[in-house]
């Protein structure tokens, strides 16, 4: 696991920034080493996290034998081994034993088409000296992060968006169209991100600059693809790729171990992570009663035999660090949760170079909560939508029930947003002083139309894929344990174990009122009985009961004024401020992405 920075100079008058220095802003990434390489039009800069091949042969940039290509590789390649020995049979010499130069060689074979053969994380650059290009790829599901963006002198990459803040000629303006779609999904979705000009190489894309143009090319498509069979057969075959998918996610010469909460997911990796030998498990949770899972995630290492720590968190900890934090987010990312994982990745660190955790199972194998509503919706959906839209309308607000039949008659594309929807669109409008922009329908339609031929539970996995767990979920996955030097590896995103639970019936993700029903099934023998039907949670963050007691005076003196006052009518923010205070209303996520973004400011945009 690193960070990288890739640059090509426009014209023939070169000046190169102090790259050294640049890479600075990501040192956190790549704590082990970092060395730049310049070639024609083009620098590579690098910082080395050592997971690999811990020798000075692993060190990046890395060239092939003859020079002319020159490689930054951010990620692991799982199936390296087996590619290995492939080209090795094809008469390539491999000056290391780091899985990155396989992309190097396989390239040399394949040309762009190399990037199908990879099987994990990555995103990476590539200088041809021969073809004068650069080429590069962002892994199926966006695991690994990559930005760019293009000025009159230079076009440059790089694992960080802040890291552009450091170059010459670059100037920090604030993305203001991005703002609304923020305070729809508490992210920026990608391609976007807050800062003007800078963009992200969408997820499993890759990109060729040649010629002063950017192309960029979709290599892979999730479809889901529902086969009808019976279900203990479709428990053994999940057993049988999730069993596969974690030992690949072991290889390193590094110590690793997981993340434990008290779900099904992390109990899963642990279960067959111990199927492999001894493990390191940590959490964390809060003091506050119904906010943590600490007990439950004892229960389950005590079940399996870990060796594990915990550690509580408190609110003034958690307020100390976040703006920190929120920097090295790079874009505002609201979801309490994220910093959570900071906490946990610290722990870890101590102890272990290599996590595994159990990120995109939800959206894989269908284990949110609100996937359950297409079911809990369907005796509604026999009748002509008018006479449930007429009910809805009609129907007393004091009596019980006006919210079932108003989500009824609302088609899923416009009441379904993703797993988080902060702001509505009436609320937008009094908190903007922008009032011309977007309607959040904009990110969401075109998922909707790939979506058109799945049954309501896959279209929002399908939405959920290309938006909450590309902009919320992997983003805080990679920031949070990447701020700590500790690489995460999501074995549920394996793209074979994808491409297996997209043949699974919906019947089997979603049964008896449980979700991920299959997942349950196919490991209920090896995990703790009492975590086979527990409910999801997640992390848990109790920003509820901490913003109307003891972080309640420093939300409101964050957000008396200051930069964001340019974006929002502060009349508004003062009003959820006192509702929520005085127990009128739960407006705490409303309230921490407000906080979010007014730090983010002071981080990047102060003036």
């Amino acid at each position: 696991m690193c960070g990288f920075l890739g640059i090509w100079q426009k014209g023939t008058g070169k000046f190169w920034p102090d790259l050294e220095a640049v890479t600075e802003t990501f040192a956190h990434r790549g704590p082990d080493d970092s060395a730049v390489s310049f070639a024609g039009p083009a620098a590579l800069a690098f910082r080395r996290l050592k997971i690999i091949d811990l020798s000075e042969r692993g060190r990046q940039p890395m060239a092939n034998e003859d020079g002319s290509l020159l490689l930054v590789f951010n990620g692991e390649v799982y199936n390296y081994l087996e590619l290995r020995a492939e080209l090795v049979r094809r008469g390539h010499v491999f000056r290391s034993d780091s899985d990155c130069e396989v992309v190097l060689h396989l390239y040399e074979e394949e040309s762009f088409d190399c990037v199908h053969r990879l099987r994990g994380m990555f995103a990476f650059c590539l200088y041809d000296g021969k073809k004068q290009l650069f080429f590069g790829a962002r892994d199926r599901f966006g695991i690994k992060p990559l930005y760019y963006t293009e000025t009159p002198d230079y076009f440059a990459l790089a694992s960080e968006a802040k890291a552009f803040t450091r170059l010459p000629s670059f100037a920090v303006r604030v993305n203001s169209g991005a703002i609304p779609h923020y305070l729809t999904f508490q992210y920026v979705p990608e391609p976007e991100t807050m800062f003007a000009g800078v963009y992200k190489i969408p997820p499993a894309h890759y990109f060729v600059w040649q010629g002063g143009k950017l192309a960029l090319t979709r290599y892979w498509q999730a479809f889901f693809l529902p086969q009808k069979r019976p279900l203990p057969e479709v428990e053994e075959e999940v057993r049988a790729v999730l069993r596969e998918a974690v030992r690949l996610h072991t290889r390193s010469d590094v110590p690793w171990g997981a993340f434990l909460s008290g779900g099904i997911d992390s109990t899963v990796i642990v279960s067959l992570l111990r199927e492999l030998g001894p493990v390191s498990t940590f959490s964390v949770g809060y003091a506050e009663a119904g906010y943590s899972e600490l007990s439950e995630a004892a229960e389950t290492a005590r079940y399996l035999e870990t060796d594990h720590e915990e550690y509580l968190i408190t609110p003034e900890e958690y307020w100390h660090n976040l703006p920190r934090l929120v920097w090295h987010f790079d874009d505002p990312v609201a979801d309490p949760a994220g910093i959570a994982l900071y906490y946990v990745a610290r722990m870890a660190r101590t102890k272990i170079t290599v996590t595994l955790s159990g990120e995109g199972a939800d959206e894989v194998f269908g284990g949110y909560g609100i996937y359950r509503e297409p079911q809990a919706l369907r005796p509604l959906s026999l009748l002509p939508r008018p006479l449930v839209t007429a009910a809805a309308s009609l129907w007393p607000g004091i009596l019980p029930g006006k919210n079932y039949l108003r989500r009824a008659a609302t088609p899923l594309a416009q009441r379904f947003f993703g797993n988080a929807l902060i702001f509505t669109e009436a609320e937008k409008q009094k908190l903007l002083r922008q009032k011309n922009y977007r309607p959040p329908t904009a990110v969401t339609a075109p998922y909707y139309r790939e979506a058109a031929q799945y049954d309501d539970v896959t279209a929002m996995q399908y939405l959920d894929l290309h938006t909450w767990m590309a902009g919320d979920i992997l983003v805080k996955a990679d920031k949070m344990t990447m701020a700590n030097s500790l690489e995460l590896r999501v074995p549920f995103l394996d793209h074979h174990v994808f491409e297996l639970a997209a043949t699974i019936p919906t019947g089997y993700k979603i049964k008896n009122g449980l979700t991920k029903y299959v997942l349950r099934r196919a490991f209920a023998d090896l995990v703790p009985p009492s975590a086979v039907n527990r409910p999801k949670r997640g992390f848990p963050v109790p920003t509820r009961v901490w913003l109307r007691s003891r972080l309640a005076g420093e939300v409101a003196s964050l957000l008396q004024d200051g930069p964001h006052a340019r974006y929002f009518h502060l009349p508004f923010i003062r009003g959820l401020l006192a509702d929520h205070r005085a127990g009128r209303a739960d407006n705490s996520r409303k309230i921490w992405t407000l906080v979010i973004f007014a730090l983010w400011l002071q981080q990047f945009a102060p003036h």
